[in-house]
């Protein structure tokens, strides 16, 4: 793009949305340039989310690590899958008489405490053994089985067989729901000898309790407009046409912009990269098409020099 072009680019937003993981950090180190680069748009009068399907964390959490990384802003800038996952079900009015029996990380619990949502105490499903067509230790949970109105499955490294047999349980009482924090079937892991892999992630384990309940849940994160729609509702005035999203997943982070009229940007730092752009900008199909970002940069901060060079 020429320095106009990039010009003009920059003015047509003014609200700015971006995934956390492979955009911003990795781990516990910020990618190079990354927290200038949010700083600058902000200095540039846009404003920032913090948009991630990760539900590990409460937004108090994630306020500290954007805090210790430079790259600042407000807890109610942080949009994250639990805080999703406890505002639809206070948006459903959920009885708070009922319980909902959580799969995943104390990000999602804490934030259901916040909203005065109760769930199953963690470890319940523990005790359950299988033998042949018998379950045993099923007595308790099948005491307490009418008042779990909800299975909600978020990632946790502790998944289990017990997590699907008691998950499946609940799902077989056609009124009760099942929710589902974000849809990504793997994330990139690190080896302790420095080999990068794909890991199981959320996606693969409500695969498993779906194919066992013969039910599909409702997904709140990622590329589903509710994310979107609860940056809007919670600040009033946001537009889709004048806001850009950022990624690095196609199809999670590009297609939640596609899904809500967003601009998008691409950055190689993450899951996908400018190759697997171009094939699916090539692709015959219309959804691998509908992966293909406005922009691609290979990470957020190449952008900052663009921008320093408009300045002088």
């Amino acid at each position: 793009m020429s320095d106009s072009e990039v010009s003009t680019w920059f003015n047509s937003f003014d609200t700015v949305m971006t995934d956390c993981d492979g955009v911003l950090w990795v781990g516990a180190e910020p990618i190079p340039g990354s927290p200038e680069m949010i700083n600058r748009f902000r200095d540039l009068g846009k404003r920032v989310f913090y948009v991630t399907n990760n539900s590990t964390k409460h937004r108090r959490e994630y306020k500290t690590k954007l805090d210790k990384l430079g790259f600042g802003g407000g807890m109610d800038e942080v949009i994250g899958t639990a805080y999703l996952s406890a505002t639809y079900l206070e948006q459903i009015n959920f009885d708070k008489s009922k319980l909902v029996y959580v799969i995943g990380s104390s990000g999602i619990t804490q934030e259901l405490d916040d909203v005065g949502i109760n769930y199953l105490p963690n470890g319940i499903s523990e005790s359950l053994v299988m033998d042949a067509a018998v379950c045993h230790g099923l007595k308790q949970v099948e005491e307490i089985s009418e008042t779990v109105s909800a299975v909600l499955i978020g990632f946790t490294p502790k998944f289990s067989f017990n997590d699907i047999l008691l998950a499946n349980f609940f799902l077989q009482n056609p009124n009760c729901l099942f929710l589902q924090e974000a849809p990504d079937a793997t994330f990139m892991a690190t080896s302790d000898s420095g080999k990068k892999f794909t890991a199981p992630c959320t996606g693969s384990m409500v695969a498993a309790v779906a194919t066992a309940a013969g039910r599909q849940p409702v997904v709140l994160g990622k590329p589903s407009k509710f994310m979107f729609e609860i940056v809007q509702r919670r600040h009033p005035g946001i537009q889709p046409e004048r806001t850009l999203m950022i990624g690095d997943r196609a199809n999670t982070d590009i297609l939640l912009g596609k899904n809500c009229g967003l601009q998008t940007l691409l950055v190689g730092s993450g899951v996908h990269s400018l190759t697997e752009t171009r094939a699916w900008e090539a692709s015959q199909d219309p959804e691998q098409r509908r992966m293909v970002a406005d922009f691609y940069a290979d990470k957020l901060g190449n952008l900052l020099d663009r921008v320093t060079q408009l300045e002088k």
